[in-house]
C-alpha cells in the first residue's frame, strides 16, 4: 500500500446498544492511514471498546459506515483459552479465513505462521504452552495471529494495559515498527505517554457527543488532557538516552514529597 493513503474511513458513525438507550457516541469521522498509528484515548466507559469494535467490523454503528482498503485483524484487551494450546497453534488460528471450508491448515500456513511470529519477535515461544506465557508475551502472539491473516490495519484494545514497564515497551516497538512497514495501527490507550510516543495521530474521547481527531503533538495538551480526565494534567519534555520525549504528569494531590 502506497504509504499515506487510508485504509480505513470511518464517515459519521454513531453507535448505540439499543432503541432509546443512551448513545455511546455520535457523528465521529475519522480515517487510520498506511503507515500511521492512530491512538484513541479517554476515560473508562467512554466507548473506546466500542469504537474499535465498530471500525474493525465486529459491530454495526446505528448510522454512518466504515470502508475499508484490505483487510482488518483485531486484537482484544485480553484472550483466554480454555484448553492447553502452543503458541504456534493460537497463531495458526489467525489463518481462519484463508482456510478453505473442511480443510486443514496447510504447510504454507505453518510457515506464514512461524514468519509472524519472527516479525514480532516472539519465534522462541512457537512451542510455549500459550497459557504458561506472561501478559507482554501474550500481547505479542495475538499481534503475531492477527498478522498472519494478512491484514493491513490492525486494531488493538489497549495493547499495553496491565504490563510492567518492560513489556510495555516491547509491545510498542512493534507497532511502530508495524506502522513503519506500512500498516495502519489503531490502538486505544488510558496512556498518553504512549499515544506521545509512538502515535502521529490521536482521538479523544471527550465526551458521546464529543470526539476531536488530530495529530498527537497539537491534540494532547495540558488544558484538554485535564479537562478529559478531571484530574490536573500538565506535559513536560524529558531527556532520555535515545531522544527528547513528552510525558504527561497528572496531579494526583498531596503526596511523599
Amino acid at each position: 500500500m502506497p504509504k499515506g493513503m487510508p485504509l480505513l474511513e470511518a464517515h459519521s458513525i454513531s453507535f448505540r446498544y439499543a432503541a432509546g438507550r443512551p448513545w455511546i457516541f455520535q457523528d465521529v469521522s475519522v480515517a487510520a492511514h498506511a503507515g500511521e498509528v492512530l491512538a484513541v484515548l479517554g476515560p473508562n466507559a467512554r466507548g473506546k471498546t466500542t469504537m474499535l469494535k465498530c471500525l474493525s467490523g465486529l459491530l454495526r454503528p446505528v448510522s454512518g459506515s466504515v470502508a475499508t482498503t484490505g483487510s482488518v485483524g483485531y486484537v482484544p484487551q485480553s484472550h483466554s483459552v480454555v484448553f492447553s494450546f502452543s503458541v504456534l497453534d493460537i497463531v495458526l488460528m489467525g489463518r481462519a479465513r484463508k482456510v478453505r471450508l473442511y480443510s486443514a491448515p496447510t504447510a504454507a500456513d505453518r510457515r506464514a505462521s512461524e514468519e509472524a511470529l519472527v516479525r514480532v519477535g516472539a519465534e522462541h515461544l512457537a512451542e510455549r504452552d500459550y497459557t504458561g506465557l506472561s501478559g507482554g508475551e501474550r500481547q505479542l502472539v495475538l499481534i503475531a495471529r492477527a498478522l498472519v491473516s494478512e491484514c493491513d490495519t490492525i486494531v488493538l484494545d489497549e495493547p499495553a494495559s496491565a504490563l510492567d514497564l518492560r513489556n510495555q515497551a516491547g509491545v510498542l516497538t512493534v507497532l511502530r515498527a508495524l506502522a513503519d512497514e506500512g500498516m495502519s495501527v489503531i490502538m486505544t490507550t488510558h496512556h498518553p505517554d504512549h499515544a506521545l510516543h509512538i502515535a502521529e495521530r490521536s482521538m479523544l474521547m471527550v465526551s458521546g457527543a464529543d470526539q476531536r481527531v488530530g495529530p498527537t503533538r497539537e491534540l494532547l495538551t495540558d488544558e484538554l488532557l485535564s479537562e478529559m480526565y478531571g484530574v490536573p494534567i500538565v506535559t513536560a519534555d524529558v531527556t532520555t538516552p535515545s531522544a527528547i520525549r513528552r510525558l504527561t504528569v497528572p496531579d494526583f494531590g498531596r503526596g511523599v514529597a
